[in-house]
């Protein structure tokens, strides 16, 4: 049986996460309370026994309305059975009935691709990956962890405004995940990053910037905090910081409910997805 969870749910549901992911209920609590919320999570049980779970976070992409599919896991003694998609099925047609126009989500490892492109999924929000030294550069400046989710949410977009885009409490998740595991935001009017130190080198899961040399400048200043000489950065694939260096990444998959629209520029990133 299919069905939306009910606040009674949240144990099994946070047991079925652990099992499957090996987060704590620390994690998967906030998941299900908060980041996709009441009324977004579906399961499938049998005779009280909870099979598989899907949480539907609510986004937007260019206006139109959609749902970020996360934590898909099916009890690994079920699994064969087509419970997840069945389960995918049904949650698609409850979030279609309701206005939803796409659903999008992150496979969590290359060989789902092909298991979500077989149930309707095409890819899209591709990424690059940029790996480039940070020159030395006293007089490049910048603010450091001074940019709320709120804000956050408005440089996006002014950057950016063709991306997916979560609640503001939903972004409120994302970073209180990514500062637990040592994220730093720097910032200026012209662009801000966000990124992770690792010894010598910067984990630059996103950056925007007014042009490749206000980018460099973030760069520089960051260097100049960190002491880290390079900086490997992720950027969205139709993103014009630094054109022609990088390779391409696979990172997302969308499937339209309704009439479809442009995503070949579109962009997706900082989805609970384990960046940090």
């Amino acid at each position: 049986m299919f069905r939306i969870a009910a606040s009674g749910d949240r144990q099994a549901f946070c047991r079925l996460w652990q099992q499957v992911f090996g987060d704590g209920e620390s994690f998967s609590g906030p998941v299900f309370d908060s980041f996709a919320g009441p009324g977004n999570v579906y399961l499938s049980e049998e005779a009280g026994q909870l099979q598989a779970i899907l949480s539907a976070v609510p986004v937007t992409l260019s206006g139109h309305k959609g749902f970020y599919l996360y934590g898909l896991a099916t009890d690994p003694a079920c699994r064969g059975k087509g419970l997840m998609t069945g389960l995918m099925e049904w949650a698609e047609a409850q979030l279609a009935a309701a206005g939803a126009e796409f659903c999008c989500l992150v496979p969590a490892s290359p060989s789902l691709f092909e298991f979500y492109r077989a149930r309707g999924y095409q890819k899209a929000f591709g990424l690059r990956e940029v790996c480039r030294p940070i020159r030395r550069n006293l007089w490049s400046q910048a603010d450091f962890d001074s940019v709320t989710a709120k804000a956050l949410l408005d440089l996006r977009r002014r950057f950016c405004p063709d991306s997916v885009t979560l609640t503001l409490g939903g972004m409120v998740r994302v970073l209180t995940d990514l500062y637990s595991g040592g994220l730093t935001i720097v910032s200026d009017p012209d662009g801000y990053g966000l990124y992770f130190q690792r010894g010598d080198e910067l984990e630059v899961i996103e950056l925007f910037a007014e042009g490749d040399r206000a980018a460099e400048r973030l760069l520089e200043a960051a260097r100049d905090k960190t002491g880290a000489e390079t900086a490997r950065i992720t950027l969205g694939h139709a993103q014009p910081l630094f054109l022609g260096e990088g390779k391409p990444m696979d990172y997302g998959m969308i499937h339209f409910l309704a009439q479809p629209f442009p995503v070949e520029e579109s962009y997706m990133r900082l989805m609970l997805d384990n960046e940090g």
